[in-house]
């Protein structure tokens, strides 16, 4: 199994200077920030640019790609109850 990472991914994980975590939810697989939904020790890891982003198992076996279109917003994080709730200061 090989999954490649668009660029765009790869530009928006070094600009936002953390890791993130491909993982199931409400509309498909889901590109968010590890301090959304936290990275599991099942799940596949891919370095890219000092950061890591970890995809999830299950998702794993169905994408070739991470793309772009896989990022959630906070309304889409917000809306779907497979993420925590979020506390806002």
């Amino acid at each position: 199994m090989e999954i490649t990472v668009d660029p765009g991914v790869e530009q928006l994980i070094k600009e936002a200077g953390c890791d993130y975590r491909v993982c199931t939810a409400c509309y498909g697989p889901a590109l968010v920030p590890v301090s959304v939904k936290g990275p599991k020790a099942t799940d596949v890891q891919i370095p890219v640019g000092g950061h890591t982003l970890f995809i999830s198992r299950y998702v794993a076996q169905y994408i070739a790609r991470v793309t772009l279109d896989m990022v959630y917003d906070d309304d889409d994080i917000d809306a779907c109850p497979a993420f925590p709730p979020r506390r806002y200061q």
